[in-house]
């Protein structure tokens, strides 16, 4: 998968991935890794499904609409190329912080109900429930920070807040922040991100 890595200064911090939104590339979300922790690795990831030549990270069949077998595929695919990365690039395979936005954040979410093991955490910006009726692996021991917005007409806040209730039902800690804007990313939930990293992981 097309990607790149920053080595940082403390390799005791998680490693952050950073998956953008449709159409993104893999420099998209860089600013937000140095908002979070300046010092941590950084391994970020461009998707490889092209959606009218715009990078995703799965295929959806409409707006809303997930192509749930695409999705488990590159679920898969994420989990074995995370394997592969830390062998590489030497970091602690058990301490990623997936940082996801939009389509990024949906992909970070699927680790979570797929694979037990393959994130520390998550810090979801505007994501959407990327499964259901399925068991989630026991969370317990991992912490989400998930943001959204009330008027959000691409992921409506019923979405953020039922991937909430499903994440607490399998023992994650959750938390989620607010904002009264739509699907945009604003500095405000990356501060808020920020400063609940720095409560989390100090």
């Amino acid at each position: 998968m097309k990607h790149l890595f920053i080595k940082g200064k403390d390799q005791t911090k998680p490693t952050l991935l950073l998956l953008h939104g449709t159409g993104g590339t893999e420099r998209d979300l860089l600013p937000l890794a140095a908002e979070i922790d300046p010092d941590a690795n950084v391994l970020s990831v461009r998707g490889n499904v092209s959606e009218n030549g715009m990078p995703r990270f799965f295929r959806r069949l409409a707006e809303g609409i997930f192509d749930e077998e695409d999705l488990v595929y590159h679920t898969k695919e994420m989990n074995e190329f995370l394997d592969e990365a830390a062998s590489q690039y030497e970091f602690d395979r058990t301490n990623i912080l997936a940082i996801g936005y939009s389509n990024g954040a949906n992909i970070a979410a699927s680790l979570l109900f797929h694979y037990g093991d393959a994130l520390s955490g998550a810090i979801l910006h505007h994501p959407m429930v990327p499964r259901r009726g399925i068991s989630l692996p026991d969370l317990t021991s991992k912490a989400v920070f998930i943001s959204a917005g009330t008027n959000d007409p691409i992921c409506p806040s019923k979405e953020s807040e039922e991937l909430y209730a499903t994440l607490e039902k399998a023992h994650a800690k959750v938390e989620i922040h607010w904002e009264s804007n739509q699907h945009q990313l604003t500095y405000s939930e990356v501060a808020a991100a920020a400063k609940w990293y720095q409560l989390t992981y100090a």
